[in-house]
């Protein structure tokens, strides 16, 4: 999701595939694929276009299951929709709507509703697949949510600006109140931006931009740890996070237009992971920020922030190098 450059980011620019690491479909052949893997893609774009309003820098991205894509506006606020057959997303939720002007994360739940993540505007929001709003939940005046993830009952969400973690219940019949749930005291080493987070729905995964860390956070306990990395001099953080089993993609922000997707292998207790391989870069200034599967392909978010307000047309496109 957005982040900024601290003083502490590395400059780490990774081959396709670390040393001594086989092709990633002959390294794990026990890997059980994503079930959406075994669609067939003839003739899908390679870049969607999301909008071409100036200034409508996009940032968050949700892929479902039957191929609909959700793209949100850190700019405006906007939400898009489209479908992976299609390179053109249209308006789903308009700029600034429901006060919703700016926007990160979004994700749909297991119920088919789809929540945005208002980013400075402090408020997480619930719309139903037609866009009607189901409910609006406020955090702290002056929180800046930027990503969720869901666990069967509950949503959690990083909170960028006071560096904590919120949760609110989640069931069919609804989203309750975000609470705190985990506050910046509680996690050590100290953190400066949370950003990207996934979880198995025993373990939260938090990415840590400030000091390049992952942290691993015991949904039951509330104990927090760092993840041990092996490969990539030790760097594993995201602005976004994909999780498949024991396979993590993190969309790695190095800063002057280096932005891979790092792919690493957690171990069975999730206290290490190895870096198995790097996307290619993106483009200058394109700025990936966030990622989703689209079957045997993964689409990454240009949001042009390291040249804000970017240049339109904004564009999603697939993920150079790696599945």
């Amino acid at each position: 999701m957005i982040r900024r450059r601290t003083a502490t980011t590395v400059l780490l620019t990774a081959p396709l595939f670390a040393a001594g690491v086989q092709p990633l479909a002959q390294a794990h052949p026990a890997h059980q694929e994503h079930p959406a893997q075994h669609q067939v893609h003839h003739q899908r774009p390679e870049t969607y276009v999301v909008s071409t309003t100036p200034g409508d820098t996009p940032e968050g991205i949700e892929v479902t299951r039957d191929g609909t894509i959700y793209v949100t506006s850190v700019g405006s606020g906007a939400v898009y929709r489209g479908t992976v057959r299609n390179p053109n997303l249209k308006p789903f939720l308009p700029a600034g709507s429901d006060g919703r002007t700016t926007a990160t994360g979004v994700h749909v739940d297991h119920w088919g509703r789809v929540l945005v993540a208002g980013a400075s505007t402090s408020k997480l929001y619930m719309y139903d697949n037609r866009g009607r709003l189901l409910a609006i939940r406020p955090a702290a005046e002056g929180s800046f949510l930027n990503d969720f993830t869901f666990t069967q009952d509950a949503v959690y969400v990083t909170d960028s600006a006071h560096n904590q973690i919120w949760r609110a219940t989640l069931t069919k019949d609804g989203l309750g109140r975000l609470k705190p749930w985990l506050t910046r005291d509680k996690i050590q080493p100290t953190p400066y931006f949370l950003n990207g987070i996934v979880t198995d729905g025993h373990t939260l995964l938090v990415g840590e931009q400030g000091q390049d860390v992952t942290y691993s956070i015991n949904l039951r306990t509330k104990a927090v740890t760092t993840l041990e990395i092996t490969g990539a001099n030790g760097i594993l953080s995201g602005d976004g996070y994909l999780l498949e089993g024991h396979r993590l993609y993190a969309v790695y922000n190095a800063g002057g237009g280096k932005y891979v997707t790092r792919l690493a292998l957690l171990n069975r207790d999730w206290t290490k992971a190895q870096v198995l391989a790097d996307s290619m870069p993106g483009a200058t200034n394109a700025t990936p920020t966030t990622i989703a599967r689209d079957g045997h392909r993964l689409l990454w978010v240009n949001s042009q922030l390291d040249a804000a307000p970017g240049i339109p047309p904004y564009t999603v496109s697939v993920v150079p190098g790696l599945n």
